[in-house]
């Protein structure tokens, strides 16, 4: 079984690329994140067309996830439970379903933006929703994992220069705190560092050059409990995807399993 976590940065601009990837890859589960779309929207249609059922949490240009699968699609929960909400309104980051014997989330965790904003202190209270909601599933015995694009590199590792980062979000002791707590409900890094290469970065910035001077950050992550990560036999991150015109500025992080 195969299963990988995307954020295609625009469902829409994505589409040829995205239903061209999951022919040529072979993906039975696939988590989308950023869809920058409605539900209505979605392209449900061309997606069946290749097999695949939808499960779509998305209200419009920002935000939004999905789950699609063509190994079942059941016990779909839109939204996250105890989500805290951001000035008000619950933001379309989450989404899960039992896609055959596994059971998995889509998440797109808030960029926080600034260390002082109070998107930052969102950000947190929203990880501390996530840790309640997964516990009971990180803990079971059923195959079992959190897919996407988490906004955290979890180590200095995963940035190509800890230093152009002092005082931004997204390397802080707080949200690596957060992934910390996470993954003390069960849940592990499924994903080995080295993979073929030294820095298995998921991100690039489009801007100056970041992809062919491989400025990066390891920030779209699998974390899976114990019998999901028994089961992997292989990860990998699609760098290829991340090439040529029209490319997401995210690449695929794909997970083979044995189950």
């Amino acid at each position: 079984m195969r299963i990988a976590t995307w954020n295609v940065n625009s469902i829409t601009a994505r589409l040829p690329r995205l239903l061209a990837w999951l022919e040529s890859s072979g993906t039975d589960v696939l988590c989308i994140q950023e869809t920058k779309t409605t539900a209505e929207q979605f392209p449900t249609e061309e997606l069946r067309e290749l097999g695949y059922e939808s499960a779509v949490n998305a209200t419009g240009r920002w935000n939004g996830v999905a789950v699609v699968s063509r190994v079942g699609l059941e016990d779909i929960v839109r939204g996250l439970p105890g989500d805290p909400g951001y000035e008000g309104t619950e933001e379309p980051r989450a989404v899960s379903a039992t896609c055959g014997p596994v059971r998995v989330w889509s998440v797109y965790v808030p960029n926080g933006r600034e260390v002082d904003h109070p998107h930052y202190a969102y950000k947190l209270q929203w990880f501390e929703a996530l840790k309640t909601a997964v516990a009971g599933d990180a803990a079971g015995s059923r195959p079992f994992a959190v897919l996407g694009d988490y906004n955290v590199a979890p180590t200095d590792d995963d940035v190509f220069d800890r230093s152009v980062f002092e005082g931004s979000t997204h390397v802080t002791e707080p949200e690596r705190a957060a992934l910390t707590a996470l993954r003390g409900t069960g849940l592990s890094d499924v994903v080995p560092r080295p993979l073929k290469y030294d820095h298995p970065f998921t991100y690039w910035d489009y801007r100056q050059l970041g992809f062919p001077k491989n400025r990066g950050m390891r920030i779209d992550l699998v974390y899976g409990n114990a019998p999901f990560a028994k089961a992997v036999t292989d990860a990998y991150v699609d760098r290829e995807e991340r090439k040529g015109k029209g490319a997401s500025d995210h690449a695929p992080v794909v997970v083979d399993l044995d189950v």
